[in-house]
C-alpha cells in the first residue's frame, strides 16, 4: 500500500492507537485496487482472505437465498467490512460489490489475526468495533421485527433528515430498489408506502424526499434511541 494511504487508514478507530511498528508490519502486506461499479467483491461462504476498508466510492453488502437477494448495508469512506469473519477465519456471512467507481485497501486477515495477538491496545479496538456492529445488528433486527412496514420507512426519512443536518428537502442516498430492499419490502410496497406518508407531511419526486413537518411524521413513526440511534 502506497504511505500516501496510511493517513487515512491511521484515522479509522480500529488502526488510530495501536502500536507504529504494528501498523506498519499490517500496511506492507496490504494493497489497493480501485474497482469500476457493479464489480463483485466478495461472495457469501468464501473463505475471509482479507480485511476490506473502503477508501472512496461506496459498496452494497448484500445476501442471496434461493433466488432472492436482500440488501444489508451500504458501506462508505472510511470504513472496514467485514471484520468479524477476518477474526474468526470464518467464511464471509454477506457478498459485496461496489456501487460506483471505488478505491478499496485489502488487508491479509492472517496478518489481522496475528497483530490481534500482540497488540493490546488493537484487539481491545476490535472488540468496540465488533460490539458495536453487534449492538447495530441488534437495533436493525428489532426495527424489521416490531414494525410496519410503513413505520420502518418513516423512520428511516427521518434518520436520513438527521443526517442531512435537519434539512426539509433531502436526496435519498440509494436508489428506491435497493431501499426496499433494505426495508424489507417489495419496490410495489415502497412505493405504497410512500404514498402512505402524504397524510403526514412527506411528498417525493424521484430521489428528493421534503418532510414538510418532522414533528407530524413522528406522530407516526414513534422513533427510539434504543432502535433508531446507531451511534452508540
Amino acid at each position: 500500500m502506497p504511505e500516501s494511504h496510511y493517513p487515512e487508514v491511521r484515522s479509522l478507530h480500529l488502526f488510530s492507537e495501536m502500536e507504529d511498528d504494528n501498523f506498519r508490519t499490517l500496511m506492507r502486506g496490504s494493497y489497493v485496487q480501485n474497482f469500476p461499479p457493479q464489480i463483485d467483491l466478495i461472495h457469501e461462504g468464501e473463505s475471509s482472505d482479507f480485511l476490506h476498508i473502503v477508501l472512496s466510492g461506496s459498496v452494497d453488502l448484500y445476501a442471496q437465498w434461493n433466488n432472492r437477494e436482500t440488501s444489508i448495508a451500504t458501506v462508505r469512506p472510511i470504513s472496514t467490512f467485514i471484520l468479524a469473519a477476518t477474526i474468526r477465519d470464518a467464511p464471509y456471512l454477506m457478498s459485496a460489490r461496489t456501487l460506483e467507481k471505488s478505491g478499496v485497501a485489502l488487508i491479509p486477515s492472517q496478518d489481522v489475526r496475528d497483530i490481534f495477538d500482540i497488540d493490546a491496545v488493537f484487539a481491545r479496538a476490535i472488540v468496540r468495533e465488533l460490539s458495536q456492529c453487534y449492538r447495530g445488528m441488534v437495533k436493525s433486527h428489532k426495527d424489521m421485527k416490531l414494525r410496519t412496514s410503513l413505520e420502518r420507512l418513516a423512520n428511516y426519512l427521518l434518520r436520513q433528515q438527521t443526517r442531512a443536518g435537519g434539512e426539509t428537502t433531502f436526496e435519498l442516498p440509494t436508489e428506491k430498489r435497493r431501499l426496499a430492499s433494505f426495508l424489507g419490502m417489495t419496490p410495489e410496497n415502497l412505493s405504497r408506502a410512500f404514498k402512505g406518508l402524504r397524510p403526514y407531511s412527506v411528498a417525493v419526486d424521484g430521489n428528493r424526499v421534503t418532510i414538510a413537518d418532522a414533528d407530524d411524521l413522528k406522530t407516526l413513526a414513534k422513533p427510539s434511541p434504543l432502535i433508531d440511534d446507531y451511534s452508540s
